[in-house]
C-alpha cells in the first residue's frame, strides 16, 4: 500500500472520528466551505512559496506547502465521496496524450 492509499484510508476513518480529537474530523464537521477555504489558503501558500523558490536549490518550504495543498485536496475529495485514486487514474489515462489534444477533447 503506497502513501496515497494509506492516507486515503486514514482520511476515510477520520470521517467517523470526534471533531475535538482530530484535525481532519474537525474539518469534516465544519463542512465543505471550511474545507474549500483550507484548499484555497494552501494554494495561495504554494504560489507564494514557488514565487520565492530557487530552481537551482532545494526548496523545502515549497515542498511543504505542496504537501499541505495535496493533503487538503485529498480531504476535499474524500468529503465529496471521490478518491485520489480516481484522479490518478484520470492522469494515467491522459498520459501520452498531447496536452493540447486533451484540452481540445474537453471542449468538443
Amino acid at each position: 500500500m503506497d502513501i496515497i492509499d494509506k492516507l486515503t484510508e486514514t482520511l476515510k476513518q477520520r470521517q467517523q472520528a470526534e471533531p475535538d480529537g482530530s484535525y481532519v474530523a474537525s474539518l469534516y464537521a465544519a463542512g465543505l466551505n471550511k474545507i474549500l477555504e483550507k484548499v484555497g489558503e494552501e494554494a495561495t501558500e504554494v504560489i507564494l512559496a514557488a514565487k520565492d523558490a530557487d530552481p537551482a536549490a532545494d526548496n523545502p518550504e515549497l515542498i511543504g506547502e505542496v504537501a499541505d495543498l495535496w493533503f487538503h485536496t485529498m480531504v476535499m475529495l474524500i468529503h465529496l465521496n471521490s478518491t485520489p485514486t480516481e484522479v490518478l487514474n484520470l492522469l494515467d489515462k491522459r498520459f501520452g496524450v498531447s496536452g493540447l489534444d486533451e484540452k481540445r477533447s474537453r471542449t468538443s
